[in-house]
């Protein structure tokens, strides 16, 4: 297994997974919003990133991840938005090394601190993350906007 940088080459096997995280979390994300997401991890001038694992020249999974400003400290924070990986690959330590990938490049880019959520009832996940991150009090709150 190899874990790279996602590459134009790569956007129908990154959509095929992309659309597999979105089932995953009953989640419906617009063709728009899907196509901007693509042209920013693409672009240098933004602070969005996809990590791939490919094994036998096929995505088995995917992270994508931010930098952020932060009034806390002086370096970015990183926030790792979405992970996924086909459900062929499951159990065989995908997850972890894209997670342990972020976690170099969030270092490279000079970042303080690699965040995320998850759902809570999304155990067999959490179960890696209690090992490779710590839990952390806070609870998220969210107010939908228009646009």
């Amino acid at each position: 297994m190899e874990i790279r940088a996602l590459s134009f080459d790569d956007r129908s096997s990154w959509q095929k997974l992309w659309k597999g995280y979105q089932r995953f979390y009953a989640a419906s994300i617009s063709d728009v919003a899907t196509e901007q997401t693509f042209r920013r991890f693409m672009a240098d001038s933004q602070p969005m990133y996809c990590l791939v694992a490919e094994e036998n020249g096929k995505l088995i999974g995917l992270v994508h991840y931010l930098t952020h400003r932060t009034t806390w400290t002086v370096g970015d924070y990183c926030y790792l938005q979405d992970l996924f990986v086909s459900e062929a690959a499951r159990g065989k330590g995908v997850g972890k090394a894209l997670i342990l990938a972020v976690y170099q490049q969030a270092e490279a880019l000079g970042c303080s601190r690699v965040y995320w959520t998850t759902q809570e009832s999304n155990a067999t996940a959490r179960k890696l993350y209690d090992q490779i991150a710590s839990k952390t009090e806070f609870i998220q709150y969210r107010k939908l906007l228009g646009a």
